[in-house]
């Protein structure tokens, strides 16, 4: 029997690319041809930090955090965030980048390992992406994440006890060392089976050869 193809997703759940990058994967996923879809797919997200060092107990809003941590003129980021929200809207993603908040995602990630333990991280991640772009909840919040996974289906009191005893802190490391190791510089970074990497949120059809690619190798 031949195997799923897997797809292992390096992203954060503050990057605007990384959402687009995820709606534009399960596009790709939905166009592949009967050959590849009767594999299956198997995706497996990891972890990286955008902003690592970002403190935990940051109130500020994305865009002050790009003006007084990134050096970026308020102008210009207010430009790049409307180009991002643009892009967004084309693949049914309601950005609120005006309202969003910063945050270390680290608790966040941690989150997305407790979900992947209980067979769920593919429905915690899109919930944590919601709730940073289109939402404007404060991701690097304990009760904020521990209502998050109850919305996802979670049992809250085992995510609340994962994230306050750090259960998945060394697993998040590790995923960002791989990142390291691999070379791997921006987000969102998928590797097909194991055998081809693509960087950035590429539009579905490249996507579709990628994985073709990577069953032919």
């Amino acid at each position: 029997m031949t195997q799923p193809v897997r797809i292992d997703v390096w992203s954060d759940v503050v990057c605007p690319w990384c959402y687009i990058g995820k709606r534009r994967l399960e596009a790709a996923i939905d166009m592949l041809p009967g050959d590849l879809a009767a594999d299956g797919v198997q995706v497996v997200y990891h972890s990286f930090q955008l902003a690592p060092d970002m403190p935990t107990d940051v109130d500020m809003s994305a865009l002050d955090y790009l003006v007084a941590y990134k050096g970026i003129d308020e102008g210009r980021a207010r430009a790049m965030q409307r180009h991002v929200t643009g892009i967004a809207a084309s693949v049914g993603l309601a950005y609120d980048m005006e309202n969003a908040k910063a945050a270390n995602t680290h608790l966040a990630h941690q989150l997305i390992h407790h979900a992947a333990e209980q067979g769920a991280q593919a429905e915690v991640a899109e919930r944590v992406f919601r709730a940073h772009f289109a939402e404007a909840r404060h991701v690097g919040d304990l009760d904020t994440l521990v209502a998050i996974a109850g919305e996802a289906g979670l049992e809250p009191e085992a995510a609340r006890d994962a994230l306050e005893t750090g259960m998945y802190a060394d697993a998040v490391e590790m995923d960002k060392d791989l990142a390291a190791r691999i070379g791997i510089q921006g987000v969102p970074f998928f590797v097909f089976d194991g055998k081809l990497a693509v960087s950035g949120a590429h539009e579905p059809g490249t996507l579709v050869d990628a994985i073709r690619q990577a069953r032919q190798v």
